[in-house]
Order: C-alpha cells, then sequence, then structure tokens
C-alpha cells in the first residue's frame, strides 16, 4: 500500500470526524434554541393572562373608582406593549410596566372596603396571585434554558460552529430592579 492511500484514508477519516461532529452539534443547538422558544412561549402566555386579569380587575375598580381615568389609561398602555412585545427583553419591560400600573390599582382598591370585599375582586386577585407564581416559575426556567443555551454556543469549539451556523446568543427574562409588587403579586 502507498502512502497516498494511507493519507487519502486518514485525511477521509478526519473529515468524516468533522462532519459528525457538526452535524452533532448543529443538532444540539437546534435542540436547545428550540427549548429557548418553548420556555419563552410559556412566559409570554402567562403575560397575557396576567394582562387580562388585570384589565378585568381594572374594569371591575373602574366601576367603583370613575375618576381614575390616569390609572385606567395605564393598563390599556401596559397591555399594548405586551402585545406588541417580540423579544424577551421587550416582555420584561412590559412585564415591568404591568407591575407598575398593578400598585397603582391596587392603590386605588385600598380606598374602597366595598371592592376588598367583593367576591370577584378576591377572585380576580387570587387568579392573579396564581397567574405571577407561574411567571416566576417559568422565568426561572426560561433563564436557566437560555444560560445552557448561551453556554453551550459560547464554549470552544461550539463557538467555531455556532458563527458557521449564525446561531447567537439569546437574551435572559430578567425583571427590572424598580418593579414593586404588591399583594396581588408574588
Amino acid at each position: 500500500m502507498t502512502a497516498f492511500f494511507w493519507v487519502s484514508i486518514t485525511f477521509g477519516t478526519v473529515a468524516f470526524l468533522i462532519l459528525v461532529y457538526l452535524w452533532s452539534v448543529y443538532n444540539g443547538f437546534v435542540v436547545e434554541r428550540n427549548q429557548v422558544k418553548t420556555d419563552y412561549s410559556d412566559i409570554d402566555i402567562q403575560l397575557k393572562r396576567r394582562a387580562s386579569l388585570i384589565e378585568q380587575l381594572a374594569a371591575l375598580v373602574k366601576d367603583y373608582a370613575k375618576h381614575e381615568k390616569e390609572t385606567f389609561e395605564n393598563v390599556s398602555r401596559a397591555r399594548a406593549a405586551l402585545d406588541t412585545s417580540k423579544t424577551a427583553g421587550q416582555a420584561a419591560k412590559a412585564e415591568n410596566m404591568l407591575s407598575q400600573t398593578l400598585r397603582s390599582l391596587f392603590s386605588v382598591v385600598e380606598n374602597y372596603p366595598k371592592l376588598l370585599a367583593n367576591e370577584s375582586f378576591q377572585g380576580l386577585r387570587e387568579d392573579l396571585k396564581e397567574t405571577e407564581n407561574l411567571i416566576a416559575k417559568y422565568r426561572e426556567e426560561y433563564n436557566k434554558t437560555v444560560q445552557n443555551y448561551n453556554n453551550l454556543i459560547q464554549t470552544f469549539p461550539n463557538l467555531l460552529a455556532a458563527s458557521v451556523f449564525q446561531f447567537h446568543e439569546e437574551e435572559l427574562f430578567q425583571e427590572m430592579p424598580e418593579a414593586v409588587k404588591e399583594d396581588g403579586a408574588k
């Protein structure tokens, strides 16, 4: 057997192993990226549920406090911001707006003892607490998944394949520090 034969076999084997590696890494990137999307979808669903509950709460409060127009307009603006958010960062900003709106809404409610005793109000408040807990849980899961994905595409030698296949870092879903939760939220 000639030297050319052994060089060809060696080169072919190395090329085959590189292709198998790239195929495997690419599929791993796709699986992780899809998990990031799935986890974000879980958060998005709960954020929309939360926004809907806050709107229902605002409508209930509106019956008692017709003069609180600014608070009700803020609820609408926060909901619109959530509906138009496309990334985790935008959704986090919208979630912060909703938190601020919720704080304002609960401060209005404190002035109306009959509203506090209202069964519909109490039911909405409990649903809101449950939704807040789910958002926190899903945010944690999403951030863990994003961290795993980002670590996967940023470590050597995967970062070489990630740049070739154009896989990019995902954004964490971080709660804004100025978001203050009231007793309707966790």
